[in-house]
């Protein structure tokens, strides 16, 4: 096994000689773009391990995990346009620098890019990787709309809310660690293993993105603080404060969650504020660790080395104390 940056600059170097631009160029420039950003990259960088985790080259997962960054690009672009996001990663949202249509049409196609690398395969595995990216592409796309309909919700319960984020976010980490173990031809149970503990870290990883909306620091996540609260997003911080926080919490919560002051920063503040006084961000930062560990349980049942286990939990422990 490599260390973590082994396989960043692997994608890195991919994505930097990769040329996406051809005709027509504006359909091709936002999608060269948007990948150039760069970002975390955990997802591809989860399907090289995962090769190597079960004794392949990671190389040989690169085009499945080209595929699995490019998919996930597509679904910010379009995440973009639904949310109305001014930024992503610190720059321009593409149909802010470009136009609505242009980002609903080059997401479209980078949809379609996606499905084009795993031609790279040999039938057999190009087959198992197509219907678990066909599962896993069309579970996300329910997990954005429950995200939605969340929204004008004011019924949503806590078990709705994990089972969207499972659906939205973490499905995409456990299947980007199956593919690794398809490539690699490791057993079945390995693969459903290793899909588990992506799931999971994938959970955990969604639960601490939220709880970075509200109290992450502008200046390192390249993100509008408070996102989620603006756009009334039904968050695990705000359910657990509904249910931890007295009647007078709750009533103002409501009161916030239902009318859009003029003045967002306000708005911001004061439902910060409630989050800390009815202890829903401690609520939270247990919930991550909880899911955390839970991912970690299933690496005692996989059929690996013991160091290769520490590198899989490390990684996990990194990615719970991350702060963008």
């Amino acid at each position: 096994m490599h260390p973590i940056g082994h396989y960043q600059q692997i994608v890195s170097d991919y994505f930097t000689s990769a040329s996406i631009i051809k005709e027509p160029k504006n359909l091709y420039e936002p999608i060269s773009y948007i990948l150039s950003l760069g970002g975390k990259r955990i997802r591809p960088v989860l399907t090289l391990m995962a090769a190597e985790v079960f004794n392949a080259n990671c190389r040989e997962a690169l085009p499945a995990a080209v595929a699995v960054e490019i998919f996930h690009n597509f679904s910010l672009v379009h995440d973009d346009i639904m949310d109305d996001a001014p930024l992503r990663r610190g720059h321009k949202t593409v149909h802010e620098k470009w136009d609505l249509n242009t980002g609903i049409l080059s997401g479209d196609a980078m949809l379609i890019l996606a499905y084009q690398y795993f031609e790279s395969y040999e039938p057999p595995i190009f087959k198992e990787l197509a219907k678990l990216f066909s599962k896993t592409a069309l579970e996300v796309c329910e997990g954005q709309q429950w995200d939605v309909d969340f929204e004008s919700r004011s019924d949503v319960t806590q078990p709705e809310y994990l089972k969207m984020i499972e659906y939205k976010t973490a499905v995409l980490l456990g299947a980007a660690m199956k593919m690794g173990g398809i490539v690699a031809k490791t057993s079945e149970n390995n693969c459903n293993l290793i899909y588990n503990f992506g799931l999971n870290l994938g959970i955990a990883f969604q639960l601490q993105d939220d709880y970075l909306d509200a109290f992450g620091d502008p200046e390192t996540s390249g993100k509008q603080v408070g996102g989620d609260i603006i756009e009334n997003k039904k968050t695990y911080l705000y359910l657990k404060a509904l249910e931890q926080g007295s009647a007078g919490d709750k009533e103002l919560l409501l009161e916030y969650f239902e009318v859009q002051p003029e003045e967002s920063a306000t708005k911001i503040a004061a439902v910060k504020q409630l989050f800390t006084a009815t202890g829903a961000d401690t609520a939270t930062k247990n919930a991550i660790e909880a899911y955390t560990l839970k991912a970690f349980a299933t690496l005692e049942e996989m059929d690996i080395e013991p160091e290769k286990k520490e590198v899989l939990r490390k990684f996990g422990e990194n990615l719970m104390q991350r702060t963008v």
